[in-house]
């Protein structure tokens, strides 16, 4: 079938969006498909809890050390306060371009362009990773389920390696071409499945910290672990918060699917309040749980060790469940990736969708599947090119999947603080009106966006040492800043190629505060 072109031309009105001359236009997708419980388990299944802590544990723990539960608390704050500003927006303009299509509107198309990049690179990045984990929990799952350590050892091979994680990316690609409700069933099936397995790991972790049997390792639990003052320095603190962060990070896809969800302008910001609820139970959970079983040490299976740090539960699938539940965990992560995979695709294919809709990007991705109702061509370049970064990546640094969450850490505070501050822009007016609107339109998000803006700002002065992330660098500075700071300015050399294609948008003559959000049919 021929995709549609859903872009309206000048002064035309589309069937079931409003009467002529108001403006007010479709993109195409799928209206009411996904409800309340469906949005909040996309936004869970977006951020793949399983996949985040097994990636990120160990990395947190080697900088804050027993802190890291307080640097969760810490990271899911900021998220909070700018989880508001979206819900907000959000009621006013419930358009699948969130971030990009709000900034526009608040602080003009310049600002708006990189905020969309910002959020279109983000998802790329941990779409990579996604892939990469998915690819190393296949052939470990695969080695215990035949009993070969062999066949395990294949995701040692490179060729193999890529190989096998480009046919999980095609794969992911296909099932979000045909649209959302093709796996709903099945999302809600690997979301349970990971917060069941991870209750199962929490319950024998503190468990077997309690009988002794890791007595070498095992820490009594202390509420100081909860005290972020505590942690040793404040370069520390927010490398643990950037971490912390990327943990959070995908929520806002429960926004993203706005138009395709019921009551479009209300569900998705509920949506992703009770998703943040849920992932940072979790977190705080597991990782209490694992520091009384193990530690955060630095050697044996201490969660800091450098040799397991980028992917702890392969380590402790083991010693804490046991050979034959240990299978459930490796299962579990194996599962949170795949599932996020597929998910994951959401946001960014719908963020160029509307920017090609109002004309930021080139009109062919404004198309849609007239079948399947999804962004198609904008699903299929996104999956093309997270296999090509995830390829070059892996042929380029050993250390890929630390480089890239430290370099997401980054991606993720620029286009949230962006949203955060343009809600407080874009509704200025408003502030004075109630004590409501001042605190969730206006203090809310401006402090949301402080935050982020902080740890954007040390972050960006950290990351500058080969010291940071993984410890590799290019021509003496860290790769993380290169990988980081190189795509954000890719996005300025893209966003001025555009603007010679498309000056229309980008003299603001396109999408302004008064444009009507774009809505879906009955």
């Amino acid at each position: 079938m021929t995709e549609l072109d859903t872009r309206p031309q000048a002064g035309d009105a589309v069937p079931g969006s409003g009467p002529a001359g108001s403006g007010v236009r479709e993109k195409g997708l799928g209206g009411n498909s996904v409800g309340l419980l469906g949005s909040a388990v996309l936004g869970i299944s977006t951020v793949a809890p399983v996949y985040c802590l097994t990636s990120t544990l160990g990395s947190t723990a080697g900088e804050v050390g027993v802190q890291m539960p307080a640097v969760f608390l810490a990271g899911f704050l900021p998220m909070l306060l700018v989880a508001f500003a979206y819900r907000e927006l959000n009621k006013a303009v419930p358009d699948c371009g969130t971030s990009f299509t709000w900034t526009v509107k608040a602080f003009g198309p310049r600002l708006g362009w990189m905020c969309g990049w910002g959020l279109v690179i983000a998802t790329i990045i941990v779409l990579s990773n996604l892939a990469g984990v998915a690819t190393s929990y296949f052939w470990l799952l695969a080695g215990e389920i035949t009993g070969s350590d062999s066949v395990a050892a294949l995701d040692g091979s490179k060729p193999v390696h890529i190989v096998t994680c480009l046919l999980l990316i095609a794969v992911a690609t296909a099932i979000s071409y045909r649209g959302m409700t093709a796996t709903k069933g099945l999302q809600y099936t690997l979301v349970a499945l990971q917060l069941v397995v991870l209750a199962v790991f929490v319950a024998m972790a503190v468990g077997k910290a309690g009988s002794g049997e890791f007595a070498a390792t095992s820490t009594d639990f202390s509420w100081s672990w909860l005290n972020p003052f505590a942690v040793q320095s404040f370069g520390a603190f927010t490398a643990g918060l950037s971490l912390s962060i990327f943990m959070f990070w995908g929520w806002d896809t429960c926004l993203t699917a706005n138009e395709e969800t019921t009551g479009s302008d209300r569900t998705p910001g509920r949506a992703a309040l009770i998703a943040m609820i849920v992932l940072v139970g979790s977190y705080l959970a597991t990782g209490i749980a694992a520091q009384m079983a193990v530690g955060t040490g630095s050697s044996g299976l201490g969660l800091a060790d450098p040799d397991t740090s980028d992917n702890v539960f392969a380590a402790l699938a083991g010693p804490v469940m046991g050979p034959g539940l240990g299978i459930l965990l490796f299962l579990a992560v194996l599962a949170s990736a795949a599932a996020s995979l597929q998910t994951t695709f959401i946001p960014v294919a719908r963020t160029v969708l509307a920017m090609a809709s109002y004309e930021a990007l080139p009109a062919s991705y404004a198309r849609v599947h007239p079948r399947f109702r999804t962004p198609g061509r904008a699903t299929v370049v996104a999956g093309v090119s997270t296999g090509a970064f995830y390829t070059v990546m892996t042929l380029v640094s050993e250390h890929v999947l630390v480089d890239t969450i430290y370099a997401l850490g980054l991606m993720i505070c620029f286009y949230y603080a962006l949203t955060a501050f343009a809600c407080a822009w874009y509704f200025r007016a408003e502030l004075t009106r109630s004590a409501r609107d001042l605190v969730f339109k206006g203090l809310f998000p401006v402090a949301g966006g402080i935050l982020l803006s902080a740890v954007f700002g040390k972050t960006l002065y950290d990351m500058w040492d080969p010291a940071y992330g993984s410890g590799s660098s290019v021509l003496g500075v860290g790769s993380v800043f290169v990988i980081g700071v190189g795509l954000l300015l890719l996005g300025v050399v893209l966003m001025e190629v555009m603007r010679r294609r498309s000056p229309a948008f980008f003299r603001g003559e396109v999408l302004t505060k008064e444009t009507p959000a774009f809505v879906v049919a009955d």
